[in-house]
């Protein structure tokens, strides 16, 4: 019903910058959270940021300060600036939409919507 795709991903400097991005596709009627996960390698997906619809931005510590996470409501699409980028933020970054309700939703009845992911886009961060 619904899908979320990424781009934006690739190879990043120390110090550098990339940009995310993911759109959600379907008919969707509400979509209150959208955030970006990580999970590194051999290590468990963990929060970076999420952001409401009413533009309320969480962060991990860990990138406070260096990384931006914004929001168009109209597409449905979130973006996740990152600056000084450090060879910990490797990974695979995962578009996420938590309660997400679609019009097939609310035709049975489910107004609580349901949790989608991406299939994640691979940052490397590297001289």
């Amino acid at each position: 019903q619904v899908q979320l795709m990424e781009s934006g991903g690739g190879l990043g400097q120390p110090g550098g910058s990339l940009r995310l991005s993911c759109v959600a596709s379907g008919r969707i009627t509400t979509n209150n959270l959208m955030g970006w996960y990580r999970q590194a390698p051999g290590k468990e997906r963990d929060l970076v940021a999420d952001i409401t619809d009413g533009g309320s931005t969480r962060y991990a510590d860990s990138v406070k300060g260096r990384f931006t996470i914004s929001r168009d409501n109209r597409r449905n699409a979130i973006y996740l600036q990152m600056d000084k980028l450090k060879p910990e933020d490797t990974g695979y970054y995962y578009c996420n939409g938590k309660g997400i309700v679609t019009v097939e939703d609310t035709a049975v009845g489910n107004y609580y919507g349901r949790d989608y992911w991406g299939k994640g886009t691979l940052v490397t961060v590297s001289s």
